[in-house]
């Protein structure tokens, strides 16, 4: 439960946080550096493991799995989910908001899970898709942060009781580790772990709140923490559980050894942060059970753990979202059919689309890039995959007479999937666009071409995924709003360059196949491999974003304000530096710089249409200049929209009805601010609505 605490802001003008120097600097860099050498770790054992392996040892391992192993796998990973289930049924009653259903918070937790399962960087990625949903059913933005706190404390908490019960009892199966660490320094921190968590329930007895600044927190009650501690626990023993119901029987391996295995390599893919910890999980199993079974078996078991824990899932998450937003966007055609009907006029008229953009865009744009990501590396691999096309519609003719073209073209088209997957995360409307092409014209290939139907199907499920979010992909790339650019030009010189050579040097194979399996010539294969790389390179240049531009404020623009809807007649006084306007140029918002703020000065001024389209843009060119993003004396009309931009609000207490929407975790700084500025603000009309 959140309360709010009566304060008023005091403080002189607001100082820029001081740079960080020596070590400090280098310090916010170390998990990134601890990543990089895990996957370089993980790189090495799987080569190690994998350079006398041939693929069909490995697809023979995936079939000899019984039938009824499967099923076992598939019933551990609906226990599995259905415990996951709880985290946020839990902490939406610790926060005060149990009138939300079970059948909600499930599908919540569900969705997060899975896109940070998938993408890594959970606490990012989950945290996107909760916001998207909870604030959708009435949550605050504080609330939400507290859900996303208490979910990650929840894991951490079933982590430490089984991580500190494998150092404990089974310290010699954790890789490298186990082998070269003592095992009493290993029982030690076993037992530290434990008396942490033994910690954190105690607290609970004795502190049952924390308040800071206007904000009181209700902490967990000892029964609450007991529960999060089971639950985790059991969550992760059941994820354990899918793995080991697919070990051959008789392999020496019990279920407690196999769990403290599982769980330092999930630990190891988590610290990567790298997405489903690819290649970090896959080489610590392959590492710690090498001893007991062959690598073939080994690798069998993994790819279909991640069948079922990862890749079918994320289809299943995003299928049931997007008939979420069908619902929604159905919800309110109907809503405003209805006022059309009873002729009920409404002051402000903003689609949910448009309200929901920025919590709907960390969501849907972050499944879509994961989902575009998977289907390049399908494609990539697919001469693995389903080398053979069986059920081909054309028997003749273009596809059976370059069939073999078409692997090293469908493996291409996988680079160029990845590539515009980075403009998809940037929210890039060209590179949705391409995006879309590419996944109709590659399930169409491999439907006449033959290839198992399950192909097909995965590549135009995965544009039906992405085309109804058009509205999520709103910036212009850099080759369309800097076309004459020198960068631009030389990335496009590079790119025909990079198509020029693949397209000379076509093979039989993919394109990987030919710089590592067949026999060629070096120059043959470092020309590939370097033209693959600088292609994806090029082409992930070309769909980044195009800066944002500040405009001047002059006596010009000062005038031609002056006649837009709602503007401020006394902005002047407020000295802005500048103004950014909407994407379609009719709506305004004057802008001032002020310390480590980009400050908006009032409502963006001008059409309605284009107005919160104003209000998105200046936040990117906040985050475009390193800056953060505030906006001073705003009404009641656009409250959500700073909301959803993760901004709270900060009401003025002089009756005028105005906000101040500050960045949430700044709240000091920004208090300084508030009292700083509210001693110049000139006074002047509300903004429209008030």
């Amino acid at each position: 439960m959140v309360k709010n605490v009566p304060s008023s802001p005091q403080g002189q003008v607001p100082e820029p946080r001081p740079e960080k120097t020596g070590w400090r600097k280098w310090l916010k860099h170390l998990p990134h550096l601890i990543g990089l050498a895990l996957m370089v770790a993980a790189i090495g054992v799987v080569q190690h493991e994998l350079r006398h392996l041939r693929l069909a040892d490995i697809k023979q391992a995936m079939i000899a799995i019984p039938g009824h192993q499967l099923w076992l796998g598939v019933g551990c990973t609906f226990l599995s989910y259905f415990i996951l289930s709880f985290y946020d049924r839990l902490a939406v009653i610790q926060v005060g908001y149990k009138q939300i259903s079970f059948r909600r918070t499930a599908f919540a937790a569900f969705c997060s899970y899975v896109l940070s399962h998938n993408l890594g960087f959970s606490a990012v990625s989950g945290a996107a898709v909760r916001y998207r949903l909870y604030r959708n059913w009435g949550v605050s933005s504080f609330a939400i942060a507290q859900i996303i706190a208490f979910c990650s404390a929840t894991y951490l908490l079933g982590a430490a009781v089984l991580i500190g019960g494998v150092l404990v009892w089974e310290p010699q199966v954790i890789p490298m580790a186990g082998s070269h660490v003592p095992g009493p320094v290993l029982t030690v921190l076993g037992v530290l772990l434990w008396v942490g968590v033994l910690g954190y329930i105690g607290m609970a007895f004795k502190v049952r709140t924390f308040t800071f600044r206007k904000w009181t927190v209700d902490l967990p009650s000892p029964r609450m923490a007991v529960m999060q501690t089971v639950v985790a626990a059991a969550d992760v023993a059941a994820t354990a559980a899918i793995a080991y119901v697919l070990l051959p029987p008789g392999i020496g391996v019990d279920y407690g050894s196999f769990l403290a295995i599982y769980i330092a390599s999930y630990t190891a893919g988590l610290i990567a942060s790298v997405p489903g910890g690819l290649g970090v999980f896959d080489g610590a199993m392959l590492l710690a059970l090498g001893p007991y079974m062959p690598a073939p078996q080994i690798l069998g078991v993994v790819l279909i753990f991640r069948l079922f824990y990862y890749i079918i899932p994320l289809f299943m998450a995003g299928i049931m979202f997007a008939g979420h937003e069908l619902f929604l966007r159905g919800d309110d055609a109907l809503a405003k059919k209805k006022s059309r009907k009873q002729k009920t006029p409404a002051a402000v008229r903003i689609r949910p689309s448009q309200v929901v953009r920025e919590s709907e865009a960390d969501f849907s744009v972050a499944v879509a890039t994961g989902t575009v990501s998977l289907c390049g590396l399908m494609l990539i691999c697919l001469v693995l995959l389903d080398p053979v096309p069986k059920f081909g519609i054309v028997q003749a003719g273009l596809f059976s007479a370059a069939g073999s073209v078409s692997n090293y073209l469908l493996s291409l088209m996988g680079v160029a999937l990845i590539g515009l997957g980075i403009g998809l995360s940037q929210r890039v409307t060209l590179a949705w666009r391409g995006t879309l092409v590419l996944l109709v014209t590659a399930a169409i290939m491999t439907f006449l071409r033959g290839n198992t139907v399950l192909v097909p199907v995965m590549l135009g499920l995965s544009a039906f995924l992405v085309a109804p979010f058009r509205a999520c992909y709103y910036r212009h790339a850099r080759l369309l709003s800097e076309p004459l650019s020198a960068s631009t030009l030389l990335s496009l010189l590079l790119l025909f360059g990079c198509v020029i050579a693949l397209a000379s040097r076509h093979g039989a194979g993919s394109w990987w196949q030919m710089v590592f399996v067949f026999p060629a010539s070096g120059a043959a294969r470092w020309t590939i491999a370097l033209a693959v790389l600088l292609a994806l390179v090029v082409t992930g240049r070309l769909m980044w974003p195009g800066r944002i531009a500040v405009r001047r404020w002059d006596e010009a623009a000062y005038t031609e304000y002056l006649t837009l809807d709602h503007a401020l007649p006394t902005i002047q006084d407020l000295q802005p530096d500048g103004f950014v306007a909407g994407e379609g140029g009719e709506a305004v918002i004057p802008v001032r710089r002020s310390g480590t703020f980009l400050v908006g000065l009032g409502d963006p001024a001008g059409a309605q249409q284009d107005c919160v389209s104003a209000i998105w843009r200046m936040r990117d060119l906040a985050l475009q200049d390193g800056l953060k993003p505030v906006f001073w004396q705003v009404g009641k009309p656009f409250l959500r929209i700073y909301d959803d931009i993760g901004l709270s609000v900060w009401p003025f207490d002089d009756g005028t009805g105005l906000h101040f929407c500050y960045p949430a975790d700044d709240i000091a700084l920004a208090s300084k601010f508030f009292a700083t500025y509210k001693g110049t603000r000139a006074d002047s009309p509300a903004p429209a609505g008030q």
